[in-house]
């Protein structure tokens, strides 16, 4: 799995997103290889990410991020370069401008199990987030909901842990029962941006906070989820 922030302890990080055009990706992608160092996991500089995110009848996760709610949480399942043989589910959670995130694994079995409504079997599991799911599921009527597919170019740097991302060419799926075969029909999300994403710990290093810079590119709330939303 690549290197992003998971675990059982909460550990809530900066964010800051920035929407960009592809002169600016070319900009950016030259001054990040300069100074920050590749994600490891990465292929060629990149990796794939399919994520399956979860919502209600009431759209509450959308309604909430468009909205602006300071205090949020969004389950999604997710797996990486079209391999469903490593399968994790995901609890991000946002205060104001801080995020976090708890992840538990789940097997092809269990996923599968998800998206066809049997649930019985998330109370008995070893891992809390799955039993928080069930609960939710059940209390709150989270369903799967919209399939998110885009590509990731991520960078790291030591110090401050800072991690950058990269992420474009965002597309949907048209049927959840899709998730679990990397070759199913997806299509681009509408006029979706080239997105900028930086996270660190403590401080954000000077250095980094001025190769992310670029004239007229001003912090975003763009949400991948709520813009593959748009055909329902």
């Amino acid at each position: 799995m690549p290197n992003e922030p998971n675990g059982d302890a909460p550990k809530y990080r900066h964010e800051w997103k920035h929407e960009l055009n592809r002169l600016d990706l070319l900009v950016l992608r030259q001054r990040l290889q300069a100074v920050m160092e590749p994600d490891p996991h990465a292929v060629d500089g990149a990796y794939f990410i399919r994520s399956l995110y979860f919502d209600n009848l009431r759209d509450k996760a959308l309604r909430e991020k468009l909205d602006g709610v300071n205090m949020r949480e969004k389950f999604r399942i997710r797996y990486y370069n079209g391999d469903p043989s490593v399968i994790h589910l995901e609890k991000k959670s946002k205060r104001g401008g801080l995020g976090t995130k708890y992840s538990a694994p789940l097997t092809g079995d269990e996923t599968r199990r998800i998206l066809e409504g049997d649930l019985a079997w998330m109370l008995s599991s070893p891992h809390s987030l799955v039993q928080e799911l069930y609960s939710k599921m059940l209390g709150q009527g989270l369903r799967p909901r919209t399939i998110v597919d885009y590509t990731r170019e991520p960078y790291i740097y030591a110090p401050g842990n800072v991690r950058v991302t990269l992420d474009y060419d965002i597309r949907t799926g048209l049927s959840c029962m899709d998730f679990l075969d990397p070759d199913s029909l997806t299509i681009p999300a509408g006029d979706a941006p080239i997105l900028l994403e930086v996270k660190w710990d403590e401080y954000l290093p000077d250095i980094i906070r001025d190769i992310v810079q670029l004239p007229g590119r001003r912090a975003s709330a763009f949400s991948k989820y709520a813009q593959c939303r748009i055909y329902g």
